[in-house]
C-alpha cells in the first residue's frame, strides 16, 4: 500500500482534467450548478425532476432537466465520478456537436418518455426521479455492447456470462443495496443505451438487430454537422472541442505517415475509434 501512495502523481488527474472535451465539461460544470443553486433555491429539485402526473405539454422541459437536478452533495458527487469518464469517452468517440445534441435531446427524452409509459400505464403510480445515473447505465450500456462484439463472455468459474448483461447485474446491485433507487428509471437509461449502440442479435430485442439501429438516427444528419462545424470555425475557436471528423481524421487531423510506397494510395491515420439517493417528500426516487 504504501509504495502504491508513494506513486500515485497528482499531476495524471490534472492532465486527466485538462484534457476534458468541452461538452463533457459543460454537462458536468451544469450539474454541479444546479446543485449549488438548489441549496437556497430548494424549489429547483421539484421544478426539474421527471415527475409523471406533471409532465404536459408546458413542462415537457422536465425531460430534458431531470438528469441535471440531484438531491444533495453526495448524491451528485457520485454521479459525477461515474459519469465523468463514460461522457468523456463518448465525447472523443463521437464528437462534441453529436454529444451535445444527444444528451440535450433523445438520451433523456426517450428513457424519460419510457419511464412516464410504464408509471403511469403500467403502475399507475407517480414516482418522481432525478439524477444522471440514468445515463451512466445508458453510457454503460452501449459500452457494454461493444465489448460484446470482441469478448462475448467472461467465465465465473464454469459458468460463461455474456459480457452485454454487465450493466443489468450492476444495476441489480444497486438496486439492493443502495435505499430508495429507481430500478425502473435505470433500466430505461440501459435500454436506451443497448438500443443505440446494438448491432448483433439479441432474443430481448430482435427488431434492434432487423433494422439496425445506430445513435446516427438520433442526431441530425452528418452534412449538417459538417458544414455549422465549418462555417463557424468551431474546431478553432472553441478549446477542447472535439471534431465530428476525428474518427476519420483523428482528433488533431491527420497525422503524417513513413510507410507508404511510392505509388500505393496515401492513408489516412487516426484512433479507433455508486450512487447514494434518497426520498423528496415521501415519493421521490433518485438515481435514474
Amino acid at each position: 500500500m504504501a509504495p502504491s501512495l508513494l506513486q500515485f502523481d497528482p499531476r495524471r488527474i490534472r492532465s486527466w482534467i485538462y484534457r476534458i472535451p468541452l461538452c463533457t465539461r459543460i454537462l458536468l460544470a451544469v450539474i454541479v450548478a444546479l446543485w449549488a443553486a438548489s441549496i437556497p433555491l430548494t424549489w429547483l429539485r421539484d421544478w426539474g425532476s421527471l415527475v409523471p402526473e406533471k409532465v404536459g405539454l408546458a413542462t415537457m422541459y422536465r425531460l430534458n432537466t431531470y438528469p441535471l437536478i440531484h438531491m444533495g452533495f453526495i448524491h451528485m458527487l457520485f454521479n459525477l465520478l461515474a459519469l465523468a469518464p463514460l461522457l468523456e469517452r463518448f465525447e472523443a468517440e463521437h464528437g462534441t456537436l453529436v454529444t451535445l445534441s444527444l444528451f440535450t435531446g433523445p438520451f433523456g427524452l426517450l428513457p424519460g418518455g419510457i419511464y412516464i409509459g410504464i408509471e403511469r400505464l403500467l403502475l399507475r403510480s407517480n414516482t418522481a426521479i432525478q439524477g444522471a445515473s440514468i445515463w451512466v447505465f445508458l453510457l454503460l450500456a452501449s459500452e457494454a455492447m461493444k465489448t460484446y462484439k470482441a469478448h462475448p463472455y467472461f467465465s465465473l468459474g464454469d459458468v460463461k456470462i455474456p459480457t452485454w448483461t454487465t450493466p443489468l447485474v450492476i444495476i441489480l446491485f444497486v438496486s439492493f443495496l443502495v435505499p430508495h433507487t429507481s430500478l425502473i428509471g435505470h433500466l430505461c437509461g440501459a435500454a436506451i443505451g443497448y438500443l443505440c449502440a446494438s448491432t448483433l442479435p439479441l432474443l430481448l430485442m430482435p427488431l434492434v438487430s432487423i433494422l439496425h439501429y445506430d445513435c446516427a438516427f438520433l442526431v441530425p444528419p452528418e452534412r449538417i454537422l459538417r458544414f455549422i462545424e465549418g462555417k463557424l470555425n468551431l474546431l478553432g475557436r472553441l478549446p477542447h472541442y472535439v471534431s465530428i471528423d476525428q474518427k476519420t481524421y483523428g482528433r488533431y487531423g491527420v497525422l503524417p505517415t513513413t510507410t507508404t510506397p511510392p505509388h500505393a494510395a496515401p492513408t489516412l491515420s487516426g484512433p479507433d475509434g455508486g450512487v447514494p439517493l434518497s426520498y423528496i417528500g415521501s415519493s421521490q426516487r433518485l438515481g435514474t
